[in-house]
This record gives structure tokens, C-alpha cells and sequence, in this order.
């Protein structure tokens, strides 16, 4: 019998496990549609992102011109897809130059405003009046709904170690007690590192690696505490990763740094727990050629640990935190080499949801671009 070539065959469809291993390879960017194809669509990329592959906390790194009209661009990088994004949305009102704390606050603070982003893709910008105290060089930190700035004051002001916070629902400034006399000579960002989760702020001094803590409800300090796990460690740097208050040490010296090390530090009695090493192939990448390392910054969220060299922001490793120990690796950065040098160049960390990106793609004057490498 002959067969009706003209009539369709069905398609083949994809569903169930299979689906949701095909949209474990999708880029996050690219599940948003995904999830609008049908139910089950939605219900396939919900399950891929929880049990195949997990959204993975980004690195942002925000660029500044450093003249006028001052323009800002957002690049983020993610883990989880191996890719860079350019997140483009309206130019930022111009403050001041911008400035980056611990993992997603940006500001810009001038003597008579304060702008400052909380949010995980920094789209939404705050805006108020500065606090009482002039300060260029302040340590800043996010606590639940308090944004505090302490010491970085000027020369001139009465007192250097002045602590001020700002109450995000209240929209209203207070003074708190002053930072520890024993700060006094490194009460800036320069030579503090710090951190905070919902309920304190943790400020560690970085040679030294001297901590101390601050309660915004009692608006005390506490402390100090000794982080210092390893004598022969010369720098220091705090951070959260998910409930982890992890600790940075470089050993060595700083024209001849041997080794990174990772703590996780307990906040009830402050003792170290080495959680891994950075593998010295790695440790080379960081130098970049180098033989002086003298300092470290470090982004966190999550599960995640972003290492950067000050001097060579084109060099980045990570330390994933995974059910047997840690994996280390490295972020081809090579996106920083189409930008100009002399842009101010700040990073921040979060944990970014397709909820996240849904929102940001809800706007009109938001959007996401995969960048070809």
C-alpha cells in the first residue's frame, strides 16, 4: 500500500529527566524564556536548577570613567554558565566615585549625599543626605536594615573613630559608640577589613589580623579578638559566605608570599577551623609574575569566595565550598582588557536567582547581554 508522504509525522518531544538535563546546560540568562514555553517547561527548568545545576553566586565588576559625565558599565560574571554578561541600564547619577564594601554594597558618598545599592544585581540605587561626619576613607557595611559608616573621618573632625548609621526604613541617621581607641591609627578602609551578616559587623585589621565586632542594636563594640591562626601570615581579610565568617590569611612575607590559607572562624569564641589551601599553581596565577603580593581583596556569597590581587585586577580565583572540601579555580577575566585602564574599576558578589533576573528583565531600561568570547 502506498504510504501519504505529504502527511506529518510527530514531532519528538523532550520532557521529564531528559529535559532537565538539556536545561542544565542552558545558560541562567537564557532559562527566563525557557520558562515561558509551557507549564511543564517551567516546572522542568525549576527542577533542573535545583537538583542538575545551581545557580552559583556572580561576580560584578562595575567601571567608573574617571571624568565627566562619569559613565558606569556592569559586567557579571557566572559561574555557573562560564560566562560574562553585560548588564546594561540607565547611567547611575553621578555622586561621587564609586566605592564597593564586602560583598554587594555600592556607594558613592560626597559631603552632602549618600547613594548607595543592596539589591543582588545593584539596579536599584538609594539616595539621601550624607552623615554628620566627613569621611574619606570610611569602612561601610550593609546589617539588616542599617547601613553604617565608621572612621575614614578627616584630619579636621573632632573625632576620627566616629560611628554613624543609617536606618533604611526610618530614612533617619544616628550616632553610635565610637570604634575601639585601639584603631585608631587604622581606622580606614585601607587598612580594615570587614564583614557583616544581618546582625553584626566584624572589622579585622589586616597586618595584624586584630578583630573586632559591632552590634547595631546596642550600638556597642565588642572585642578584641585575636584571628591571627597562623603566626607567619602578614595580611588578613573577613568575609560571609552563606552563615560562614571565613578568614584569609597570606603566609610569608610580602615580596615572597608562600602559601593562602582559608579558615572558617566560630562567632561565639572566634577560634579557626582551616577549611583548605589555595594549590600553588594558583597561588602563582595570583602574583601574575609578580614577587610581591602585599594585599588581597575578597568578594563572598553563598558558597562562594572571589580572590582578587589589588594590582592586577584581570586576576581572579575562587574557592567553591562543596560537601568534601573545596574547589579552587580561576575566572577568565579577559573582558577587564577591553576596558580603559584608567577607569575606576570596583567588584561586588552575589547570590543572583532567575527570580533576580526576572525582575530585571521585567524593566524596560534593563537589559542582559551575553558577551562572545
Amino acid at each position: 500500500m502506498a504510504t501519504d508522504k505529504s502527511k506529518k509525522q510527530p514531532e519528538a518531544s523532550i520532557h521529564g529527566d531528559l529535559l532537565e538535563v538539556v536545561l542544565s546546560h542552558v545558560p541562567l540568562v537564557h532559562l527566563i524564556p525557557a520558562r515561558h514555553v509551557s507549564k511543564s517547561w517551567r516546572l522542568a527548568v525549576s527542577s533542573s536548577l535545583r537538583f542538575f545545576n545551581r545557580p552559583k553566586p556572580w561576580l560584578i565588576l562595575h567601571t567608573q570613567t574617571t571624568r565627566s559625565p562619569y559613565v558606569t558599565t556592569t559586567l557579571a560574571y557566572d559561574p555557573r554558565s562560564d560566562l560574562w554578561i553585560e548588564i546594561r541600564q540607565p547611567p547611575v547619577k553621578y555622586v561621587s566615585a564609586l566605592r564597593s564594601s564586602h560583598s554587594n554594597l555600592l556607594y558613592m558618598l560626597s559631603p552632602s549625599k549618600l547613594s548607595f545599592s543592596v539589591d543582588p544585581l545593584n539596579l536599584t540605587w538609594h539616595h539621601t543626605d550624607s552623615p554628620l561626619v566627613w569621611r574619606t576613607d570610611p569602612i561601610v557595611a550593609a546589617v539588616g536594615r542599617r547601613i553604617i559608616f565608621a572612621g575614614g573621618a578627616c584630619d579636621f573632625e573632632d573625632d576620627p573613630l566616629a560611628v554613624e548609621m543609617y536606618d533604611t526604613d526610618s530614612r533617619v541617621w544616628d550616632t553610635c559608640e565610637s570604634m575601639p581607641a585601639v584603631l585608631r591609627d587604622s581606622a580606614a578602609s585601607t587598612w580594615l577589613s570587614i564583614a557583616s551578616d544581618d546582625r553584626k559587623m566584624f572589622v579585622t585589621e589586616k597586618v595584624s589580623g586584630v578583630t573586632h565586632s559591632f552590634d547595631p542594636e546596642t550600638k556597642t563594640w565588642e572585642g578584641p579578638y585575636d584571628l591571627r591562626p597562623d603566626p607567619r601570615a602578614f595580611v588578613s581579610a573577613i568575609g560571609f559566605a552563606g552563615d560562614r565568617l571565613v578568614l584569609i590569611e597570606l603566609i610569608g612575607e610580602s615580596d615572597k608570599a608562600q602559601s593562602l590559607k582559608l579558615y572558617e572562624v566560630s562567632r561565639e569564641t572566634f577560634e579557626c577551623e582551616e577549611l583548605g589551601e589555595m594549590p600553588s599553581s594558583l597561588l602563582a596565577t595570583l602574583k601574575n609574575g609578580g614577587s610581591q603580593l602585599s594585599s588581597i581583596n575578597l568578594c563572598c556569597a553563598y558558597n562562594f569566595v572571589y580572590l582578587q590581587n589589588p594590582s592586577q585586577p584581570e586576576v581572579i580565583l575562587f574557592c567553591e565550598f562543596e560537601t568534601y572540601g573545596c574547589r579552587w579555580g580561576s575566572v577568565q577575566n579577559s573582558i577587564v582588557n577591553e576596558l580603559n585602564p584608567r577607569d575606576r574599576i570596583v567588584f561586588t558578589c552575589s547570590k543572583v536567582e532567575i527570580v533576580d533576573l526576572q525582575k530585571a528583565l521585567s524593566s524596560e531600561n534593563c537589559e542582559l547581554v551575553v558577551k562572545v568570547r
